[in-house]
């Protein structure tokens, strides 16, 4: 895919929903990416409602290795694929229009593939706030009484992982797989990594990728992120019943105890005031080492943000229709295996 002094050329990838606010700044980091290989960004443009196609234009026009591709559905995975049979080189790099790539991310993508012959490598999700709610948010995203262990979300080790945030990918293993199962309006990447893995290739984290993430501008828009997380989760774990743990299972059971408790507290004893009183007690202590060096209006919207976050997840993970896991479930796409792993370079 490369000659020796000369590294493979890199398809930058990005599906693209109303992202005026932070389009500009994405592409330009990508286009600041020290990078001796030839590069192209590919836009995948859904029907918008803001100023993102005129600012996708001017971008197309202002650098030529920009391109646009119509993404008619408006989907994530319908855009992926889109930008994908519009890019043209063997490493494909996926960004969101809300995700702003840390210097060197490519060219250590890229090296990570040749050291480990992974098919996908990818790093941390880094959210960043641009104001007190977002800080907030950026801080619960970012502790583990707010996701967990996710690495991606709070870092770790280098290794082999289920799944990772974007992904750098090798074109081939992507086009053999027939690329995302546009079925998964949510949870396509782990999907698609689930089929990468199957199929014998190598998912790898690394600590050294790093993008910084833009989270959610308001409590609604934070509450149907994480309510959708949580109804494709469920999905996900009817698809593939052997991928469901205890981390997964906290929200749900969370919403379930608090609600049960409301209902004992009204109904029948006060002690059942004790459940959701001591989750709000849990989650404010909870707070107080995410919001660590954080202003003070940012620091006390934390406990707002993280209860969000689980009741939100912990509800679309309870409410996720059968109906819509059957049909995932028959778009189900057949593994395909490869003889031989062709490496990077």
């Amino acid at each position: 895919m490369s000659t020796r002094n000369q590294p493979p050329a890199v398809s930058v990838i990005m599906p693209v929903l109303n992202e005026e606010r932070h389009l500009r700044h994405a592409v330009e980091a990508i286009l600041r990416q020290e990078y001796a290989g030839e590069m192209e960004v590919v836009i995948a443009l859904g029907p918008s409602t803001d100023r993102t196609d005129e600012i996708a234009a001017e971008l197309v026009a202002q650098d030529y290795r920009v391109h646009t591709v119509p993404n008619p559905t408006g989907r994530t995975p319908a855009a992926l694929n889109a930008a994908i049979g519009a890019s043209r080189h063997p490493v494909v790099v996926r960004v969101d229009g809300h995700g702003m790539l840390s210097p060197g991310y490519v060219a250590t993508a890229v090296r990570l593939l040749e050291e480990t012959g992974a098919v996908n490598v990818g790093g941390v999700m880094h959210a960043e706030g641009e104001n007190d709610w977002e800080h907030a948010v950026a801080a619960a995203m970012t502790s583990k009484i707010g996701v967990g262990n996710a690495a991606f979300h709070t870092g770790g080790q280098a290794g082999p992982a289920e799944t990772v945030y974007l992904g750098v990918f090798r074109r081939e293993a992507l086009e053999r797989q027939g690329g995302y199962n546009e079925e998964f309006v949510r949870a396509q990447d782990w999907e698609l990594n689930y089929r990468l893995r199957e199929a014998g290739g190598l998912i790898w984290f690394s600590p050294e990728l790093r993008v910084s993430y833009r989270p959610r501008p308001s409590v609604r828009a934070l509450a149907k992120q994480y309510k959708d997380y949580g109804k494709w989760r469920h999905v996900v774990a009817r698809y593939h019943s052997g991928s469901i743990n205890l981390r997964y299972l906290a929200p749900p059971a969370a919403v379930l105890a608090i609600a049960g408790g409301v209902l004992l507290g009204a109904l029948a004893t006060p002690l059942g005031w004790l459940v959701p009183g001591g989750y709000l007690a849990a989650v404010a202590a909870g707070s107080l080492p995410a919001g660590r060096g954080l202003p003070r209006a940012a620091r006390l919207r934390i406990p707002l943000a993280l209860a969000t976050m689980h009741m939100s997840w912990g509800f679309g993970f309870l409410t996720s229709p059968r109906a819509l896991a059957r049909k995932v479930i028959a778009s189900r796409r057949a593994v395909v295996r490869a003889q031989d792993a062709t490496p990077v370079d």
